[in-house]
Parts: structure tokens; C-alpha cells; sequence
């Protein structure tokens, strides 16, 4: 039994407050491994905290100083610069040849295959689309109509990409915002240049004006298709082609206009195929577009719709934050194929335009990315609501009826019948954004779900509105590679270093499960971030010689809670179970708080002092405590026929790569560190 697993077990059975001081002793000497990256902006080292001054603000308020649009960081005016010139080169290059851009990296034409499926190909077994250039479906296209990009335009198409498609509504709302990753295109060459936002870095995208295509051309079709258009080539271009609705996949409600598409095609490159954005979330979506901070929550965790009413959707007025709703329903238990709410369906997107009191009731608008099927209760286009006075607040709501995708819903209606909220956080020039990445080593299958695996510090210069950001890389590309575990589940505390109560905690990623994230308002200081990582199962195993398929990390649990109930037993010998014991915050934040007291001694790889015991007396002790274990309390496994297993039972996670990002506002600049447990 390793030395420091008997402090452990010794401690374990007291992590009170009281104790803090003993435990973080004895815990002194565990092994971490320090991370060497540093955060590439500087600090001037903490203030010291004059007395009476007030730790943390009741809420988290920050103004917003301007305009909020893309995240700017140090690699946003390098991917602007590089996308831009990319792009000047291919023009230059394809007008001295005379030829029109084909891109060999994501050619839909040549390489179908590739640009439409995932890793297992054409799985069920889809005809191969047509596909032509946007000059070929369009007589004058442009990339932005006269009106610039508008949420209306947005249409989706035969894929389900509707989470990224409610989240270009949403960010479309935002004057000016989706012009400004739509960096540089050359239309006659037929080159688009476009930047988005991946584990906290811009990439540029470059891509062609091909796009997938459903109807056949015309030379295609059956002798008596060719007669419902009079045989006439120009009748079936006219109807069927230029008005854009063969589109496969999204498109613009604008006749001509090109963005839509495009942007989804360039989205769909930045992940390897079409294929990969079939599912998401909307605020994900919105955080690959501007650098926003995304997190998702269940409508009923609100404590105080009124708050929520005041702080967060008002935001959305500011355009400071974006919001995409959905709603729960179990279609098996409602044995209705497609079941709905009112024209509303479950398992899709929509996004939140606006929200308005008008006349002392509160409305929301929001919009389907479809660009049809709406709401049709209380309040939905054309309803029996709408009448005298209320007509008046319809330009207030800057809402016209029409089978558009866009409806307008009272606020308690709105509360009611949505069940998950993404939201989307945007930040204007004033925020700037320290990281660190580190990767946290496989965990055995039965690892209980705890606190310690890794840690992170941050000093802050001066006080300032901070969001603090835990993030797992995005996999969304190679999301087929992740095996058993193709997700984790996070979440994470905050302590002020010096102090043992916490002073924040992020919710979990149960919703949208790249990141989670705290926003809190801190004075200069010391701050030590604990993550709680769990590798989640993308479904059951066999364990040991029973057949039965058990869920993971179901069985972790259940580990984790016999070997706390056995640990009440004084002679009872833990040293086989030890590793499902979880450290709990105060425990761990005792742990990085002895091991980072200077960037010297952070993370050091020190031995434990203590002498190691002799090893004949060790094995003896053990062997004289399993016997006791067994014969005097009754051991499960001996008496019950119970089930034992090993951390090492089981498939091992893949390791982690784990991120912490802290913004800051107004000039305040955060230094971020941190470190893995060893072994």
C-alpha cells in the first residue's frame, strides 16, 4: 500500500474545517506535476487588500463599454491577416490562370465522400447530391443582400445542423458581428476567406462556392418531369433552380444571397464534413463564431424568473448576451412519432431575438431556424390576443405575422414551455482573455468522481468583473476517435487563496458539455480554480465474469459509497479500496495551497519524508487487517457473495485536455498556472 494513500485514508475521515491545517500537513508531500506553460500576459504582482475592502460584489454586472463583438485576443488580428492574405493570393493566382477557385482541401464535387460523411462514410447509404456553383443557381448573386445579414434570412436544410443555424440567427441580430468573421472574399474567382473560434484560438477557413445541390438538372429528368415544365429548360431554371430552394443544405430567404450557405459550408470544413454538425448547441455554435463564453441550463434551475428577466434576457438587448431555447419531451412515453407543443418541436433549436415589456406584459421573440412551423398559442401570428391596443406594440416588437419562423410568446408562456436555455456571453474590446492547457493522464473506469486530479491559480492585478471558464478541446472533428468515452462531465470551485471557503462554483456540463463556467467580480489577489472531471460512459461494459452490462459511472458511485460505509469500522482494512475515495474541495484546495505557495515549490516533485516502513511489517499489518476486516465486521465480499472490483477493471478514459480561461476587464490582467496529480 503506497505511503500517502495512509494519510489519505487517515484523513478522509475527517474533512471538516477544523481540520483544514492537519490535512493540508499530511497531504503536503503528494506528488503533482506543475504545468511549465505560462499565460503570455504579464502582471504586475497582487495589490494588497486595504482592510474592510469587500471581497466579491453581491452580483456580477459588468457595463458593457461598446459594441460587443469578437473575442480579441493576440491570435484574432493574426487569423484576420492570415485569412485575408490567403485569400489575395488565391484571386491573384486563379485571374493569371483564368480560372475559377476550386478548393482540392474540400472539393464537394471530386472528393463527395469526404465533404458529406464522417469517419464510417455513407452510412445510410444517401445518392451522391448534385453540385454547382453559386453563379450556376443564382443569375446575380451576392454574398449580402441590400439589408445586410438578417436572422430572417436563415433557412435550414436536409441536415441537422439547427443548433448552429439558431445560433447565426442569433449572432445575425448583432449589427455589423457577422461581417466581421466573414473577412475576405473575391466573388467573381469564387474564394471565401472566414475565421472561427477553437480552444481559445481563431483559425482562418478558406473555402470554394460550390455547394450540394438536390434537384437534378434538367438533362435528369423523366420524360413526363420534363413535361410539367413544358419541356422548356429556361421554365425549369426559373422556377425550380434560381430561386435557391434546391439547396441541400441551409440557404438564405433572400433570393441571391449567398452567406448562409457559405458560412455553414465553411463551418462544415472547420470540422472535417457536414456530417459532424449533425447535433449541438446553440451557444457552442455561438462561441465558434465570436469567442463568446457558452453555457447551458435547465429552465427550472432559475431561482428567480424576474432576475432572469432584468440581468440576462435585457442583455440580449445590449447584445452583450445571446440566448437559444429548446424543449424537453419524452417522444417515447407520448407514443406520437413527431410530437409537439403548440407548433413547437421538441430536440431543436431556437433562437431568442428580442424580449420587450410593452404595456406592462413581457414578450419574447423568438425564431425557428427552419423559417416556418411557429408558435401558435397565446400570442402566435394572427392569434385572438391581437386585437385593439396590442396591434400598436407589434413594430415595438419588430414583428411581422407571416409563416416565417418568427413568433412572439409572453414571458410565463416562454418560461413554461422551454425546458433548456443556451446562452452565450459576448465581450467587447474592454475584456481580455489569459489560458492554460493541460492534459489530465487516463483514469481507470471506476475513478471516483473527485476533486484533486488537477489544479490552477490565477493572480489578479487589480479588482475587475472576472469569467472564469472550464473547457474540455473541442472534438467536434474527431469526435469518432473518443471510443467508450466521447465526453466529460465538469465542473469546478473557486477559492481565494488563504482562505478555505469557497467564494464561487460553475454549474455542470449536463447541457452543453464543452465548458462551464463561474462570472463572479474579485478584488487583486491569489485565486486557486479545483476542477471535478468524469469520464462519461457512451454506455455500459461487462465487468468481470457477470454478463450483465453495467453503467459506468453508475458503478463508480456505488464503489465510492461502500467504501465510505466500510470506512466506519475500525479494524476494517481500506487499502483496497482507497482509490474510490473522493478528495472533497477543502481537502483539495488544501492540497494545491500546500504545493503552491511560490512558483519554486509549485507542483514539485518532492518525496514524502517519511521514513518508508519495513516492508515485512507492513505486509504483516496488511495481512492481520484484511483478517480482522473479515472475520469481525462481516466483510461484503466474504459473507454476501458481493462483487469486487479493481480501478484497473474496465476501460481506461482517454486522457483530458482541460483548459482554464479567466477574462478580465478595464486593464486588469489575470496570470494563470496549474498543475496534474501524479500517479
Amino acid at each position: 500500500m503506497p505511503k500517502n494513500k495512509n494519510k489519505k485514508l487517515q484523513n478522509l475521515k475527517d474533512v471538516g474545517l477544523d481540520g483544514l491545517k492537519d490535512i493540508a500537513t499530511s497531504f503536503s508531500k503528494m506528488k503533482f506535476k506543475d504545468s511549465d506553460q505560462k499565460t503570455p500576459t504579464t502582471a504586475t504582482g497582487p495589490r494588497k487588500m486595504r482592510r474592510g475592502e469587500k471581497e466579491i460584489k453581491e452580483s456580477f454586472d459588468p457595463v458593457p463599454k461598446e459594441q460587443a463583438g469578437l473575442l480579441v485576443t493576440g491570435a484574432l488580428e493574426e487569423a484576420l491577416a492570415e485569412c485575408k492574405a490567403k485569400v489575395e493570393r488565391i484571386a491573384r493566382q486563379c485571374r493569371a490562370a483564368n480560372r475559377k477557385f476550386r478548393d482540392v482541401e474540400f472539393d464537394l464535387e471530386k472528393d463527395q465522400w469526404l465533404c458529406r460523411y464522417g469517419l464510417f462514410g455513407n452510412e445510410e447509404d444517401e445518392p451522391d447530391a448534385a453540385v454547382k456553383r453559386v453563379t450556376e443557381i443564382f443569375d446575380k448573386p451576392v454574398f449580402f443582400g441590400p439589408d445586410g445579414p438578417n436572422a430572417s434570412d436563415v433557412r435550414q436544410g436536409d441536415l441537422g445542423d439547427c443548433w448552429f443555424l439558431a445560433a447565426l440567427s442569433a449572432v445575425s441580430t448583432v449589427p455589423g458581428l457577422v461581417e466581421k468573421f466573414c473577412v475576405a472574399r473575391d466573388e467573381e474567382v469564387g474564394v471565401y476567406g472566414f475565421i472561427f473560434f477553437r480552444d481559445c484560438y481563431w483559425q482562418p477557413v478558406i473555402i470554394d462556392d460550390l455547394l450540394f445541390w438536390s434537384p437534378p438538372k434538367f438533362d435528369e429528368l423523366t420524360l413526363s418531369e420534363k413535361q410539367l415544365y413544358h419541356n422548356e429548360r429556361h421554365v425549369y431554371h426559373q422556377v425550380v433552380e434560381k430561386s435557391g430552394k434546391g439547396l441541400k443544405y441551409a440557404r438564405s430567404g433572400v433570393v441571391g444571397e449567398t452567406w448562409v450557405p457559405l458560412i455553414e459550408k465553411a463551418y462544415a470544413k472547420f470540422h472535417g464534413d457536414y456530417a459532424a454538425l449533425d447535433g449541438g448547441f446553440l451557444s457552442d455554435g455561438i462561441e465558434d463564431l465570436t469567442g463568446a463564453v457558452a453555457t447551458s441550463f435547465q429552465m427550472s434551475d432559475l431561482l428567480s424568473p424576474d432576475r432572469f428577466w432584468t440581468h440576462e434576457l435585457q442583455h440580449a438587448d445590449l447584445k452583450t448576451r445571446l440566448f437559444g431555447v429548446s424543449l424537453n419531451i419524452d417522444e417515447a412515453r407520448s407514443q406520437v412519432a413527431q410530437p409537439t407543443v403548440q407548433g413547437l418541436f421538441p430536440a431543436h433549436a431556437y433562437s431568442v431575438l428580442r424580449a420587450r415589456e410593452c404595456n406592462g406584459k413581457r414578450f419574447v421573440v423568438v425564431r425557428n431556424p427552419w423559417g416556418e412551423s411557429e408558435w401558435t398559442g397565446a400570442w402566435g401570428d394572427g392569434s385572438k390576443e391581437w386585437k385593439g391596443e396590442w396591434l400598436g406594440i407589434l413594430k415595438d416588437l419588430d414583428h411581422e405575422f407571416g409563416d416565417d419562423g418568427q413568433f412572439v410568446m409572453e414571458y410565463s408562456d416562454f418560461l413554461e414551455v422551454f425546458g433548456q436555455v443556451d446562452r452565450a456571453t459576448l465581450f467587447d474590446a474592454s475584456w481580455v482573455m489569459s489560458s492554460l492547457w493541460l492534459r489530465i493522464p487516463p483514469q481507470p473506469s471506476f475513478h471516483p468522481w473527485t476533486y484533486g486530479d488537477a489544479f490552477y491559480y490565477f493572480s489578479l492585478d487589480k479588482a475587475s468583473s472576472v469569467v472564469v471558464v472550464l473547457s474540455q478541446t473541442d472534438h467536434r472533428y474527431f469526435q469518432k476517435l473518443n471510443g467508450e468515452y466521447p465526453w466529460w462531465l465538469l465542473d469546478f470551485v473557486v477559492f481565494k487563496k488563504g482562505s478555505p471557503e469557497s467564494i464561487g462554483m460553475s454549474g455542470i456540463s449536463l447541457g452543453s458539455q464543452r465548458s462551464v463556467s463561474c462570472e463572479l467580480y474579485l478584488e487583486a489577489g491569489d485565486y486557486v480554480v479545483l476542477p471535478r472531471v468524469e469520464p462519461r460512459s457512451r454506455g455500459s461494459v461487462s465487468v468481470g465474469e457477470d454478463d450483465n452490462e453495467w453503467d459506468i459511472r453508475k458503478l463508480s458511485r456505488m464503489l465510492t459509497e461502500r467504501a465510505k460505509s466500510r470506512s466506519f469500522a475500525a479494524n476494517y482494512d481500506l487499502s483496497q479500496e482507497i482509490d474510490y475515495l473522493p478528495i472533497t474541495p477543502e481537502v483539495a484546495f488544501a492540497i494545491g495551497l500546500d504545493s503552491g505557495n511560490s512558483e519554486e515549490d509549485a507542483g514539485s516533485d518532492a518525496e514524502d519524508e517519511t521514513e518508508e516502513p519495513d516492508k515485512k511489517e507492513d505486509d504483516t499489518n496488511d495481512a492481520e487487517g484484511k483478517e480482522n476486516a473479515a472475520n469481525s465486521t462481516g466483510d461484503a465480499d466474504s459473507d454476501s457473495g458481493g462483487l469486487d472490483f479493481s480501478p484497473d477493471d474496465g476501460p481506461k478514459s482517454h486522457p483530458l485536455f482541460l483548459g482554464l480561461r479567466v477574462y478580465t476587464q478595464d486593464g486588469a490582467v489575470a496570470t494563470v498556472s496549474g498543475g496534474v496529480k501524479e500517479g
